[in-house]
């Protein structure tokens, strides 16, 4: 994609600070990555992607083919309520452990609580089928939050009203904190 700027507009991370809000944004699902994963654990055939999981509510075929994700209309309604998003992060391949910390300036590091929203069924029948450490399905997958915004605190319930008016689930699920551009998962 190729796209136009101005400076201004730009959300580099650059002025985020100990302090400053984690706002989780929801994710559909597996989205577009971890499938190398995904198919180590599940034997990916016509008959095993037909099989139909009540804690799903979807066969897993369904449940792997949910469309990913797009937050364009998202942000873009968080900036038309006057919130300044410091840095965002996209979840993809990577998880928290990878992509959080591209967002962070030198200094500061990020807490995220995993129970601060709702780990969609998916993730917990990966992890249970395929015998996956925690850490590891952090580091692969998106667990439930396809972005994640850092914002000042004061903005944080506004952000995560104006993310609920777009149509999206957000949730306050962490904060930034001194460190040397790491996350913990807590």
């Amino acid at each position: 994609m190729v796209g136009v700027a101005d400076e201004k507009d730009l959300i580099t991370g650059e002025n985020i600070q100990a302090g400053d809000v984690l706002i989780g944004i929801a994710s559909s699902g597996v989205h577009s990555n971890g499938f190398s994963l995904v198919r180590k654990v599940f034997a990916v055939t016509k008959e095993s992607l037909a099989v139909y999981y009540d804690e799903l509510g979807m066969t897993l075929g369904e449940a792997l083919l949910t469309p990913t994700r797009i937050y364009v209309k998202a942000l873009r309604a968080v900036k038309d309520a006057g919130v300044t998003v410091k840095g965002c992060s996209h979840i993809t391949g990577g998880g928290f452990y990878e992509n959080i910390p591209r967002m962070l300036p030198e200094g500061v590091a990020a807490r995220v609580r995993k129970d601060s929203y709702p780990v969609p069924p998916i993730f917990e029948l990966l992890q249970r089928t395929g015998n996956l450490e925690e850490k590891m399905m952090y580091n692969t997958y998106n667990m439930g939050l396809g972005m994640v915004l850092a914002v000042d605190a004061a903005d944080a319930e506004q952000t995560v009203e104006a993310l609920k008016n777009a149509g999206e689930q957000a949730y306050i699920v962490g904060e930034v904190v001194e460190g040397s551009r790491d996350v913990t998962v807590l």
